[in-house]
């Protein structure tokens, strides 16, 4: 396609698009990316207990977790324990078919544990699952 320009010059529209500009903005996301996404993932650190019987999670459900503080999140996010039981029936769901997933670091105190649990009841929710490690084969041979 040519045109003429007001000085009398015909020339040329630009047939290519140069892509160089486009995979260099494109690698530089790529890294960020690469090094934000480990961040986005790491939760809350808690050392579960290891029990030799441990069912795989195959299904997004709520998770409670008592780190070893002793401070109770709600999915990546602390709440207080008071609070606990209304934030868990805020969800839609029925509790009495409502599954949680319990996930308590393995020095928490016995209270702590029994405070969660009595929060979670009192929002009406009976199934509640417990997160533990597997026994690693090598470690059950050495006991």
């Amino acid at each position: 396609m040519a045109f003429t320009s007001r000085s009398g010059h015909t020339q040329t529209a630009l047939a290519e698009i140069n892509i160089t500009p486009l995979v260099d903005v494109v690698l530089v996301l790529l890294v960020i990316f690469m090094l934000t996404a480990p961040v986005l993932q790491s939760g809350i650190e808690v050392s579960v207990p290891k029990t030799k019987t441990v069912k795989e999670i195959t299904e997004q459900r709520l998770v409670v977790t008592i780190n070893r503080d002793q401070e109770v999140f709600l999915g990546d996010k602390p709440v207080n324990l008071a609070e606990l039981p209304s934030r868990l029936t805020q969800r839609g769901v029925d509790p009495s078919h409502q599954v949680i997933y319990l996930e308590a670091d393995e020095r928490v105190p016995f209270g702590a544990f029994a405070s969660v649990m009595d929060a979670v009841k009192q929002a009406g929710i009976t199934n509640v699952s417990i997160v533990t490690q597997p026994i690693q084969k090598g470690a059950a041979a050495a006991k």
